[in-house]
This record gives structure tokens, C-alpha cells and sequence, in this order.
């Protein structure tokens, strides 16, 4: 539980940190967000950012530890490992948007390391998750002289 508290603040801060690098976009990125992208216009204030960031994120993490709790703990592992090749690929494919498309090539750096940030804290979340340890179900046997505990 410990973990999780900690590892839920650093998901925290890095959040703000995302919202703040994506309040950041260049002067002609924040015109286009403001005429054009309206759906972008939340991005453009650093804490409303961050809370977003942070909402998607609390949403992987109920999703991970749902896998985790009621999954095998192999099929679980897997899973994280796959959530993490997807995460993979995602930045991969946000790096080439941001480099090939021109409309977004003009939000500027600092717009793009809040998104690739984003990207990086599901990788964590993943490997958060794959290398935690499940707790072993145990099963309790009574019988009339003795309990018997049985690990499943």
C-alpha cells in the first residue's frame, strides 16, 4: 500500500509537470488551439492540463490493478507487458506526428515532451505493475483438531 501511495504522488507530480509542458505550446500553436482545435483549448492552462493527464492516468491504473488482482499472476505479467509495447508504440507513433505533421510540428518542443511525458508515465505504470508482487491466496481448512492453511 505504500508503494502504491507513492508511486500514485509521482504519478501525480509528473502530471503537473506534463500539464505545465503542455501550457508551454509556441504563440502560433496556442492561435490554432484557440480558431481551430477548440477541443485543445483545456491544455492551455497548466493545472487543467495536468488534472486531465492525471484523470487518464488514475484510469490505467485502476485498469492495471484490476489485471492485477484478478488475473493469474503469469496472465497478469503478460498483460502489463503488452500495456507496455503499446505504450511503446505510442510514442513512437506521437514522435512521428509531431515531427511529420506540420500542424503539430509547430506546437513547439515543449508541447511535445508534455505528450511524450505522458507516454513515459504508462511505461512506468507498466513496469510498476509487472515486476509487483502478488500476494498468495490462501485457503483455510478446518478440521476438528487442527486449521490447515493451503496456498494456491
Amino acid at each position: 500500500m505504500k508503494r502504491t501511495v507513492l508511486f500514485l504522488s509521482l504519478l501525480a507530480g509528473l502530471s503537473v509537470i506534463s500539464g505545465y509542458l503542455l501550457s508551454k505550446a509556441s504563440w502560433i500553436g496556442k492561435v490554432g488551439m484557440t480558431f481551430f482545435y477548440k477541443e485543445y483549448n483545456l491544455l492551455k492552462i497548466w493545472w487543467q492540463g495536468a488534472i486531465a493527464v492525471y484523470l487518464f492516468l488514475l484510469i490505467l491504473f485502476a485498469g492495471h490493478s484490476l489485471i492485477q488482482a484478478k488475473l493469474p499472476k503469469i496472465t497478469a505479467r503478460l498483460l502489463h507487458i503488452l500495456a507496455l509495447m503499446t505504450a511503446i508504440t505510442a510514442l513512437y507513433f506521437t514522435y512521428d506526428d509531431f515531427t511529420t505533421d506540420l500542424a503539430h510540428k509547430l506546437l513547439g518542443r515543449r508541447f511535445h515532451y508534455g505528450f511524450y511525458l505522458i507516454w513515459i508515465d504508462w511505461m512506468l505504470m507498466c513496469l510498476f505493475f509487472a515486476f509487483k508482487k502478488k500476494k498468495p491466496v490462501g485457503l483455510v481448512v478446518k478440521d476438528q483438531d487442527r486449521t490447515v492453511k493451503v496456498n494456491q
